[in-house]
């Protein structure tokens, strides 16, 4: 869970994700869920963000079931493939999310 200043001090961040989430043309419960994982697992270090960012969105999708490939979410923030797929099931877990079965 996060607090409502988590928002206020991370406006930047998800503005961002906003802009990625209209890159990839996420519909508004991936873009809500996808707030709500990076909210709830936001690291001290600006440094991390971007792939904690990536991930939430990633994540995001999945739940919402507006599922994008780990390279076009990655793309779309600016990150690695690899920065996505280090951290998008340990935030789904924490979520209380259920790892899809592919």
């Amino acid at each position: 869970m996060y607090r409502a200043s988590d928002e206020r001090e991370n406006a930047d961040w998800l503005a961002d994700l906003e802009t990625a989430a209209d890159r990839l043309e996420l519909g508004s419960d991936a873009r809500s869920r996808a707030a709500d994982v990076f909210l709830s697992s936001v690291p001290e270090s600006d440094r991390s963000k971007p792939a904690r960012l990536a991930a939430a969105l990633y994540v995001g999708a999945l739940a919402a079931g507006d599922q994008r490939s780990q390279s076009a979410v990655a793309e779309a923030v600016g990150v690695s493939r690899l920065s996505v797929q280090n951290h998008w099931k340990g935030m789904l877990e924490a979520a209380g999310l259920d790892a899809p079965d592919w």
